[in-house]
């Protein structure tokens, strides 16, 4: 199972860094591949994510792609959301979350497919309005174990009219304040599997630089398609995934 494990954490990582997600959208229908049930897929996912998180965000910062003042306003907004996923996961049976997971997906596919890859109007920056999306995709994606990107980046391009480069790199720095605040909350609800979220956590690491340095040398119109793909995968897996409990 660690070897398994292993190379999980270096696929996620890779997907982590060259598409900006925390990489819970793919590893939480692997993990339930792997016969963990769906709570714990989270716990280990949002441990997963806070180490992708971090390194990815400081190997995008050395490359001048995230915007801190920016950012941070989204990331505690995600913070204070995530606080409440525990309660979330707690209260919901699994095939809830499993439903709930695959409604992100699907909205994420809509909106990222309309949006352009680089909008010709304005920025929309204002920073009540970033706290307040932030919020809500802290508490809705920490709670089926997710990041919070694979939701954030289409609203970034698709409603505020970022650039989708900035956007992803925007999205992996707000997943490491959702996932830290998501950790403490599940820690809290005891659905923290610590020695398998740390396996999978430290070999992403590999993969994240890998995946960045990657990202940087996509063409964005290529890279806007490859997310889709992604997404396309994702909702096949936790389709099959939904049919079969």
């Amino acid at each position: 199972m660690e070897i398994s494990l292993i190379f999980a954490g270096l696929g996620v990582g890779f997907i982590s860094g060259f598409f900006g997600v925390g990489g819970g959208t793919i590893l939480v229908p692997t993990l339930l591949y792997f016969g963990f049930d769906i709570k714990d897929a989270i716990g280990i996912s949002v441990m997963q994510m806070l180490f992708s998180s971090l390194y990815g965000s400081y190997l995008n910062h050395k490359k001048g792609l995230l915007v801190i003042n920016e950012g941070y306003i989204l990331g505690i907004g995600g913070f204070l959301g995530a606080l409440g996923s525990g309660y979330i996961v707690h209260i919901f049976d699994s095939k809830i979350l499993s439903f709930m997971f695959m409604g992100i997906i699907l909205f994420a596919i809509y909106r990222f497919f309309k949006a352009p890859v680089e909008s010709s109007k304005q920025e929309i920056n204002n920073k009540y309005l970033l706290f307040t999306v932030g919020s809500g995709v802290g508490l809705l994606a920490i709670s089926v174990g997710v990041g919070g990107s694979i939701l954030l980046t289409p609203i970034l391009v698709g409603f505020l009219h970022y650039h989708v480069k900035k956007a992803i790199s925007m999205a992996l720095f707000f997943v490491s304040f959702s996932s830290f605040s998501g950790f403490i909350s599940l820690s809290f609800y005891g659905y923290i599997d610590y020695f398998h979220g740390f396996v999978i956590g430290i070999t992403s690491l590999i993969g994240v630089y890998f995946g960045i340095k990657t990202a940087h040398k996509t063409e964005a119109k290529r890279h806007k398609n490859l997310i889709l793909l992604l997404n396309f995968v994702i909702l096949a897996l936790i389709i099959n995934k939904i049919y079969n409990q």
